[in-house]
């Protein structure tokens, strides 16, 4: 925690719930520990209806901090910008960035929080707040996130172990990713409303027995073929195309460690006429070629 520290909060909450792992376990458990010194938590809490709970911090936590309301309301300020909280928000706070929170008297906010630093914990937050250049997001409520946070702490509750704190800031990742990727998270699949290249990578799950054209995979989420394009490639790091022949190739791994189908019927399964255009595909893109394959994955099957 830093030294410039206001704690506004007058009383306990009814219900409320924190551990601050110690210092010296941190040290000697998480930051030489390579599994997890990338990211490790430092502190977790529940408080029901924090009435009078703030916080002012002038040179920011040692520690990026995650809240994450679930009812009534409170203020943040971060670098002399306020953000209003409400239920279903969640607001990211950075290392080392001024910054203060207070609940609302009317309405104190239910929050779920936690601490937590690293190198791998710092890219994360950098990446969340890059998405929409914002430390704050809205998010539906999905039991999910709540039962990884009983986790985390019911895990805690049992010790320092290595081993348990191995196992809880491997879990803090996937908690920390619900809220990065929330909208993987919700479910497998997109839903109707998602993002084009969303709807789009699923329209090619769908379609991997056929040779699609790139004017075809553009029609399918209704864009034009340069827009689609470059909405594409900025979410994925792919062309539509390319992208849709990793699918491809995935899907013929599968059926050459899992069947015995030849290589040609293979290449047609996944929309291929030619099978030494499949097999040139394969070999550039697996490093190695479709006969290779079966053979090295033959053992493990």
């Amino acid at each position: 925690m830093s030294s410039h520290l206001v704690n506004f909060k007058k009383d306990g909450f009814e219900g409320q719930r924190a551990i601050v792992i110690p210092k010296p376990i941190l040290t000697r458990f998480c930051t030489k520990n390579d599994a997890v010194k990338g990211a490790y938590i430092t502190d977790i809490g529940y408080y029901p209806k924090a009435k009078f709970h703030g916080r002012e911090r002038q040179t920011g936590a040692e520690e990026n901090i995650l809240i994450y309301c679930i009812d009534g309301k409170g203020t943040v300020d971060i670098n002399s910008v306020t953000y209003d909280i409400a239920p279903g928000d969640f607001i990211i706070i950075p290392h080392s960035v001024k910054h203060s929170y207070e609940t609302d008297e009317s309405s104190p906010w239910t929050i779920y929080w936690c601490h937590f630093k690293g190198p791998q914990a710092d890219a994360i937050v950098a990446q969340i707040i890059s998405k929409e250049e914002s430390y704050r997001y809205s998010i539906e409520f999905v039991d999910e996130r709540i039962s990884l946070f009983d986790k985390l702490y019911s895990f805690l509750e049992q010790g320092y172990s290595t081993e348990n704190l191995t196992y809880v800031n491997l879990l803090l990742l996937q908690f920390l990713c619900s809220f990065a990727y929330r909208d993987r998270f919700y479910a497998i699949r997109p839903a109707p409303h998602a993002e084009p290249s969303e709807r789009s990578i699923l329209f090619m799950q769908n379609n991997l027995d056929k040779g699609l054209s790139l004017a075809e995979l553009a029609a399918s989420v209704n864009l034009s073929i340069s827009h689609y394009t470059f909405l594409f490639k900025k979410k994925t790091g792919f062309s539509p195309i390319d992208y849709f022949n990793h699918l491809k190739i995935q899907k013929a791994c599968q059926y050459l460690q899992f069947t015995d189908l030849r290589i040609s019927e293979i290449a047609f399964k996944v929309g291929i006429d030619d099978q030494f255009y499949f097999s040139r595909l394969f070999t550039r893109t697996m490093g190695y070629g479709p006969k290779e394959y079966r053979k090295s994955r033959s053992a493990v099957r």
